[in-house]
């Protein structure tokens, strides 16, 4: 297991949350300020400095259960709110779009472009936000540094432990499914066409070498693909062409996607083990993210600007008959989080809640649903 792993998985996972709002966010018609708004104080508080530092530093990667939890509160960082039935459909398509990623990553490297897309594309969200981009680039700045020395090696880990994490997860994705790139079983089905891995050979030829390294006889076979050379190489700077698409907004077409529960039984017993025996570190986790997040509760919106609620299916109707049908084991429970157990932990606590401030240019409207700050002082 790779102990650089999580930033990596909780930034692309974070890019295609976002994705996902912002496409219904313009599918329900949503207007475009109060759009804004959400985007712009999910992406302020995911990006907050003091958890960057943490998330930056060397550590193993959380339960299941513990990264959902953190979604779920920034997913509610702002005046929008999603019932339990759109974040579990929000949570399904962010990690089998970022597992279809990992999947069809050329080398182990390219997952670090996959990264550098899903910031460009949030970039583009806040472009009128001088304050969020500059924290955003920041996190920029750390990637290019933590991973842009590492070897092949070490990059190979990094997406070993990332499918690991994935490896129990089949569920349908109905945009997957009408590309034909999955299967019915939730399974996705690998390209044998396309671009080879930058730095790398078309398939096709055998060379063989004797002691001295010279070589000494070629085979040519038939690799039954259609394959090119790439290009070039993507950019690993902080601007650049990444020239790989993966990681882009598939969302950009406004297309509605849905999500199904494949019917295998290794899928459905991963998640109930999860859910009737979860690791033994999981409330730990939970604690920890509690203490980087400051705590934040979700509150309703009061204040002259009113919070709207935000469905990720087509209807309402739709909506409650996937909460009625979702099989109980797989719904996604929230452990509640026990952060004042103790008065050294209280006191950790309350420190970290001190130092959790988010530099904002000043607003006129004091509401809680305007000013995140405020709504952590509030607690």
């Amino acid at each position: 297991m790779s102990m650089r792993t999580l930033p990596l998985l909780f930034l692309n996972l974070g890019g295609e949350m976002l994705y996902i709002l912002d496409q219904r966010l313009r599918a329900q018609h949503i207007p475009g300020d109060k759009a804004r708004k959400v985007l712009n104080d999910i992406i302020s508080t995911m990006f907050n400095r003091k958890f960057m530092e943490e998330l930056f530093k060397p550590q193993e990667l959380y339960s299941k259960k513990a990264l959902r939890t953190i979604y779920e509160r920034l997913a509610h960082a702002s005046i929008m709110k999603l019932n339990q039935a759109s974040m579990d459909k929000l949570y399904d398509l962010m990690t089998m779009a970022f597992k279809y990623q990992v999947l069809l990553c050329p080398r182990p490297k390219d997952v670090l472009l996959v990264t550098f897309n899903h910031l460009d594309t949030i970039k583009g969200f806040i472009r009128d936000s001088p304050t969020i981009l500059q924290q955003v680039d920041e996190t920029f700045r750390q990637l290019i540094e933590i991973y842009g020395g590492l070897s092949a090696g070490e990059f190979q880990l990094i997406r070993q432990t990332l499918l690991i994490f994935f490896q129990d997860l089949h569920i349908r994705v109905s945009m997957f499914l009408k590309d034909k790139v999955q299967n019915n079983n939730g399974r996705f089905v690998l390209p044998v066409s396309g671009p080879v891995p930058w730095g790398t050979e078309l398939p096709g030829l055998i060379r063989m070498f004797n002691n001295k390294g010279e070589e000494v006889k070629r085979i040519e076979f038939k690799h039954g693909g259609n394959y090119v050379r790439a290009p070039k190489e993507g950019s690993f700077e902080l601007y650049g062409d990444r020239v790989l698409k993966l990681g882009t907004n598939m969302y950009s077409l406004n297309r509605p996607v849905e999500t199904h529960m494949s019917g295998s039984s290794k899928n459905l017993a991963s998640w109930t083990q999860e859910s009737i025996a979860p690791n033994p570190l999981a409330k730990e986790e939970l604690n920890f993210l509690a203490r980087l997040m400051g705590g934040m509760e979700i509150k309703k919106p009061s204040g002259p600007e009113p919070g709207f609620r935000l469905n990720l299916f087509t209807s309402d109707e739709e909506e409650e008959q996937a909460a009625l049908t979702r099989p109980e084991e797989l719904s996604h429970e929230v452990i509640n989080i026990q952060a004042t157990q103790d008065q050294q932990r209280s006191e950790e606590l309350a420190r970290i809640m001190g130092e959790f401030e988010i530099t904002e240019q000043p607003r006129l409207s004091t509401s809680k649903g305007d000013d995140l700050l405020a709504m952590m002082d509030e607690l």
